[in-house]
């Protein structure tokens, strides 16, 4: 069997050339996937695609920082609970219960008391008391920013006493914005939070004023607190009107020291928590449903949402940390930056994904960039930067998965005009073969030798030299062409491979090039070979009759077969390889074909050996013409005519129902 690898289709196909191996060819690759995957993925970030994504990281980050171990000592939060609520048997709490309690922390000498309820509406008795108490310099009340929907403040509390308590949510309904300044309805207004800091600030010498840098911007002591856009960070789409700031939280276990309400009544705490601090009062009773989401709730089973009035300590300590330079405020990149670091993630995305082939180096690859990633995005974090890492780490997948997705793609197209080409030149079979074993071949420059049970079949036409005198060569090629034709296309039907062309004859194989020991798919094989023989002799009658109406010459063909052991692998050198099947079967067989020349009972002579016989199973009636000496045999071989099938031949198996 021979298979013309170097000159036939080495001037078609040049296997050294076949895997996208030049940098050229490398970098344009890369270069088209950094531009489809970038452009694609910040025109979904644009519109905010990737923006709950981004969100659930910083959430992540929030919660991989190292917890504080102390509660902010300069904040003492009373709370309301569901216990203070039975205590009082009604709600709301009278007003007279929180001018008393008002009282005795003025008594402690407290820096500043904010009061995160709605006192809008008298709750007697005890309405004079309590807005006696909130007049107080100190004290700040709450509303909402717009009075209309929601709560004003008490009308008998000064204006500068007085701050929004609205908390900015996000579309997944968390928690991690601040406003500090809103337009409201006679001006500007000051948040609840940013009141009770800037009162103990004053207290610490530090006022407020604006940033040299930008006028635009506030400034306490060191801190600039930088106005947060709509695209700051992760974000793409948020809201972001007033002046807001990102909210930089504590632990939720460490926020600040906590009494009850009750407590607080009877003077159970230590009042070094209130002189000189700031105090909070308000709700943490779930019935009250005052509770917010924010980036620990997913990390909670319990409580897992956080109380407005623990919300606005949050708010405070961070003005306080800031302020004195304990916790910087968060900073972001600028779009034009955010980009690049985007773009650059994608495009060491495409290069890993076009010089990583093995599956192992890429997974580790991958597992690599997107530590990489997630780690110079933590240790930004802990510093106060907030940068996108959902679009990187998923422009990094992306161009990975469509670069290998190209590959892929490409080697499956690669592989069709390999096997189409290797297909001109052979059978599907053995070009499916060479292809399975392509590296072995590009590494070694040949296919080791298989060894394996096949039929051999040889057809040659009797009396060739004598039938291409009648005819010129033009016309010889066409007749001979034709006859090879139909004779071939018998063969594949049957899942028999052609070897090889011999002017005007033809050898093929049935059984290579898969390993075929299975006696049952040798004798399957030996059956396909006789019952295409028997087919080419029908074919050779028709053809016959056709060329004898057109004056052509008829032919009579001899057909040897023998079924034995073979070895099918390359033959030759690095500047011709055949690939080929070679054996004493192979020999037996094309002696068949030619011996007894004198012997020619019919138009198509087929001979089989004994060992093919002995596969038949009956299926075919036969003529013993006894032991003969074949031409360069020692031993004399048991030889069979076959005359016809005794009952219908051999179906066609189409080759994907066969197994290989």
């Amino acid at each position: 069997m021979v298979f013309k690898l170097a000159r036939h289709v080495g001037s078609k196909l040049n296997w050294a050339s076949l895997p996208v191996s030049t940098i050229a060819q490398r970098g344009v690759l890369a270069s088209f996937a950094t531009i489809l995957v970038t452009g694609f993925l910040l025109g979904v970030r644009h519109f905010g695609g990737l923006e709950p994504l981004e969100l659930v990281a910083y959430d992540h980050l929030m919660r991989s920082r190292t917890p504080e171990t102390k509660p902010d000592p300069r904040i003492l939060v009373i709370t309301i609970t569901e216990k203070d609520i039975r205590n009082q048997q009604r709600w709301p709490i009278p007003d007279r219960v929180f001018a008393q309690l008002l009282q005795k922390l003025q008594a402690l000498q407290p820096t500043a008391i904010g009061l995160d309820l709605y006192r809008d509406i008298p709750v007697e008795p005890g309405r004079k008391e309590l807005t006696a108490q909130l007049k107080q310099a100190n004290v700040i009340a709450i509303q909402s920013l717009n009075t209309r929907a929601g709560a004003s403040a008490p009308p008998e509390v000064p204006t500068q006493q007085i701050g929004f308590n609205d908390v900015p949510i996000d579309k997944d309904d968390g928690v991690r914005r601040n406003i500090l300044f809103a337009e409201g309805e006679k001006g500007i207004l000051y948040s609840f939070s940013l009141r009770l800091a800037l009162i103990y600030l004053q207290q610490q010498g530090i006022k407020p004023q604006a940033s040299q840098s930008n006028p635009d911007y506030l400034q306490l002591g060191p801190a600039v607190f930088a106005k947060l856009s709509h695209n700051s960070g992760g974000y793409q789409t948020v809201e972001a009107d007033g002046y807001q700031i990102l909210l930089n939280y504590r632990d939720p276990g460490n926020i600040a020291r906590q009494v009850t309400l009750s407590d607080a009544l009877s003077g159970q705490f230590d009042p070094n928590w209130v002189k000189g601090k700031i105090v909070i009062i308000g709700s943490t009773a779930p019935s009250l449903r005052d509770l917010f989401t924010t980036p620990y709730s997913p990390a909670l089973r319990e409580n897992y949402k956080m109380p407005g009035v623990l919300v606005h300590t949050q708010m405070v300590s961070q003005f306080l940390d800031a302020a004195i330079g304990q916790r910087s405020l968060f900073w972001f990149w600028s779009e034009e930056v955010e980009i690049l670091w985007i773009a650059g993630w994608i495009l060491l995305g495409s290069i890993l994904g076009r010089v990583t082939y093995h599956p192992l180096a890429l997974s580790l690859g991958v597992a690599v960039g997107l530590g990489t990633c997630g780690s110079i995005g933590f240790y930004l974090f802990i510093n106060g930067g907030w940068i996108p890492l959902a679009a990187p780490g998923l422009g990094f997948l992306l161009a990975v998965g469509l670069v290998v997705a190209y590959r892929a793609y490409y080697a499956h197209q690669k592989q069709q005009i390999v096997m189409k080409l290797l297909g001109q030149n052979t059978s599907p079979e053995i070009a499916k073969a060479l292809w399975q074993g392509r590296d072995r071949l590009l590494k070694s420059g040949k296919l080791p030798g298989i060894r394996l049970t096949a039929t051999v079949l040889f057809a040659d036409i009797k009396d060739f030299s004598t039938t291409s005198e009648l005819m010129t060569p033009e016309a010889l090629l066409e007749w001979l062409n034709q006859f090879l034709g139909i004779m071939t296309h018998e063969i594949i039907q049957r899942q028999g491979i052609v070897n090889k062309f011999t002017g005007d004859g033809v050898m093929a194989i049935f059984g290579v090039p898969t390993c075929r020991l299975d006696t049952t798919e040798v004798a399957q094989d030996a059956r396909a070979s006789v019952a295409c023989a028997l087919a080419i002799s029908d074919r050779l009658e028709e053809m016959n009759q056709n060329w004898q109406r057109l004056g052509l010459p008829i032919i009579q063909m001899r057909i040897g077969i023998f079924t034995g052991t073979v070895v099918a692998g390359s033959l030759g050198g690095k500047d011709r390889l055949e690939y080929g099947v070679i054996g004493d079967s192979v020999n037996t067989a094309s002696r068949l074909e030619s011996c007894e020349k004198h012997r020619q009972p019919s138009n198509c002579r087929i001979l089989i050996g004994d060992e093919t016989l002995g596969h038949l199973q009956g299926e075919f009636e036969v003529e013993s013409w006894g032991a003969l000496a074949l031409k360069g045999k020692q031993q004399m071989v048991d030889v069979y005519r076959v005359v016809e099938p005794i009952r219908e031949t051999l179906p066609i198996v189409p080759a994907q129902e066969r197994q290989l």
